[in-house]
């Protein structure tokens, strides 16, 4: 397909200019103008880059692309070897941030839900990218709750807190989402889960008696890309693959 017609097609289904974000969002690399094979990954990195150069992909689709808001303009080092990487080999990168969290179904914050069995029932914080609802089993404590994550995420989270509450609702948002840690409380949370923790947080979660769960960055955010891989087979027909590089934050 034209590659016009596929960032017409992903803009579309995340909503990109919807939400107000700190990178662009869609086009950020321009290759060649048919696409059939789409690699997505979590971040554009070298290593994924050198990946769809070697393997003759026409396009890559992230989370979390080249350009960030405050970011050194300046096209040197390994600024410069990612994009010389795209550019010598024709190939388009897209990227979408905050509109791949939020998406109802494909989102980071959809699919971790349907990872671990937790029904999102409304949302909270800025922009409406908290999800808050049910977790797997109403009143189990939190630390079963880190402790399935552990198995599912294949990767050993941190819990803060009472990790003896018991849990009837349950707030997350995957990647960097410390800071809406009191907005989950808020809103009802027994329990907030995120990506990352702050020194704050730490402090928050034993005044509140509301546990926190630092699951991982990479480890929340890598299944919005890997839907957005299937999508792009399903409904577009072309040949997209998700690969995850390992990044143990």
């Amino acid at each position: 397909m034209q590659l016009a017609e596929l960032g017409n097609h992903l803009d579309t289904l995340l909503e990109a200019s919807r939400l107000k974000d700190y990178c662009p969002n869609g086009l950020q690399v321009e290759g060649r103008p048919d696409v059939m094979r789409v690699l997505c990954g979590v971040t554009a990195s070298q290593a994924l880059l050198d990946l769809a150069a070697s393997d003759g992909y026409d396009a890559v689709f992230v989370h979390h692309g080249l350009f960030w808001k405050g970011d050194d303009g300046r096209v040197t080092g390994f600024r410069r070897r990612r994009l010389r990487t795209l550019l010598a080999n024709d190939i388009s990168l897209f990227a979408y941030h905050l509109p791949l969290d939020v998406h109802p179904e494909l989102g980071n914050n959809a699919q971790l839900a349907r990872l671990m069995s937790w029904r999102g029932e409304a949302r909270f914080a800025d922009q409406e990218l908290g999800w808050i609802g049910r977790p797997e089993a109403e009143g189990q404590p939190a630390r079963e709750i880190a402790r399935a994550l552990a198995t599912r995420l294949g990767r050993e989270p941190l819990l803060v807190g009472d990790g003896e509450r018991p849990v009837r609702r349950i707030a997350w948002c995957t990647g960097g989402a410390q800071g809406y840690f009191e907005q989950a409380i808020l809103a009802g949370a027994d329990l907030y889960v995120s990506g990352e923790i702050s020194e704050p947080t730490v402090h928050l979660a034993r005044e509140s008696g509301v546990p926190y769960i630092a699951a991982g960055h990479h480890a929340t955010e890598r299944y919005g890309a890997r839907a957005i891989a299937h999508h792009l087979g399903e409904a577009l027909g072309l040949e997209a693959s998700f690969i995850d590089l390992d990044n143990p934050v």
